[in-house]
């Protein structure tokens, strides 16, 4: 009987440990997923300036085969534009494309997009 209690007390500490486990991994996931909201975050000033840009210098919009969605890989044969000084500090960092009616910012290290302004 002995041996049926201890393994009930175990099965009861391994509860709490995994408990701790899961919320430890779900508090990491959330916290990267914050700092990736926080870098792609673009406020209605600075997406108005690059709309009013876009139509202004009448830029000419790059043709890509691929789906254009926020977290792709754009191809190295895309030609990244740099973002002017005017569209923000927050937007300055990125290199960006005009495809399909939308201005789409790329992290130019990476390739990957960051933000469609719509």
């Amino acid at each position: 009987m002995d041996g049926l209690a201890g393994s009930g007390r175990g099965r009861a500490m391994k509860r709490p440990v995994l408990g701790f486990v899961v919320a430890t991994a779900l508090a990491a996931s959330s916290a990267a997923v914050a700092q990736v909201s926080a870098e792609t975050t673009i406020g209605q000033p600075e997406q108005t300036r690059i709309k009013e840009y876009v139509v202004k210098e009448k830029v000419k919009p790059a043709m890509i085969k691929e789906k254009v969605t926020v977290g792709a890989t754009l191809p190295a044969d895309v030609e990244l534009h740099a973002a002017p000084a005017d569209w923000g500090p927050s937007v300055s960092r990125y290199r960006s494309i005009y495809t399909d009616d939308h201005v789409v910012l790329v992290e130019p290290s990476s390739r990957r997009i960051v933000h469609i302004v719509e």
